[in-house]
């Protein structure tokens, strides 16, 4: 068959026009791929087990505060216990990029913060202060199950008892008495205990909503 358009060129097979008059199919445009959504479980078990230890820690900071208050043990159980909360943070921030990927995954358009604040967040001066909690509870929100309601209860207790930490710490721990010692470590267990709670319930959301495999939309489900 002859093209009928230059009348002059054998036409492609099964189309009316050669190869140099039929118009280049256009490409389809490049989509790049969104993060993978991966198991946060490992990192969450880590992490509580982390937390734990920290609160051991508080716990033994609580019975040195009353016993031996500013002994060489208790100023070099300080140290080891700073270097302890590096090594805990370091899991906790690998665990909540995690969370925060997977939240993205689950639902980008419930992300109100960049993925670079999920760390950057925590060292800002004032942000730091509340761009964490936004993003825990965006990824906790993102992380609840279909058609359930995600209380933030829980996860603005967390944040109350770790910011009055950060202010007792600057604030009580300038005193010398024993009891002002006692009330910071207190809080800083306290905080603890919560975060690991927040840890292990996020840590869940995110492991069961991944074994339902991809949601219906609403009005499918009637």
């Amino acid at each position: 068959m002859i093209c009928a358009s230059c009348h002059s060129t054998e036409a492609v097979t099964g189309e009316t026009r050669c190869a140099r008059c039929a118009p280049a199919v256009p490409l389809a445009p490049f989509v790049p791929p969104g993060p993978p959504l991966r198991s946060p479980v490992g990192l969450g078990r880590a992490t509580v087990v982390m937390l734990g230890v920290m609160g051991a820690s508080d716990v033994f900071s609580l019975w040195g505060d009353w016993r031996m208050p500013h002994s060489r043990t208790m100023v070099a159980f300080a140290l080891a216990q700073g270097v302890l909360l590096l090594a805990t943070a370091v899991v906790y921030l690998c665990w909540l990029w995690r969370v925060r990927t997977n939240a993205e995954v689950f639902d980008a358009s419930s992300q109100s913060k960049a993925r670079w604040w999920t760390i950057g967040g925590w060292f800002v001066p004032f942000v730091n202060f509340w761009f964490p909690r936004r993003i825990v509870l965006d990824a906790w929100d993102a992380s609840a199950p279909q058609g359930r309601p995600a209380g933030h209860g829980l996860v603005d207790l967390w944040w109350t008892a770790w910011v009055a930490g950060l202010v007792a710490d600057r604030l009580l721990r300038v005193e010398t008495g024993a009891g002002m010692l006692a009330v910071a470590d207190g809080i800083d267990l306290v905080a603890a205990v919560l975060a690991a709670v927040v840890v292990l319930k996020l840590t869940r959301m995110q492991h069961e909503k991944a074994l339902q495999g991809p949601l219906l939309p609403t009005t499918a489900l009637g």
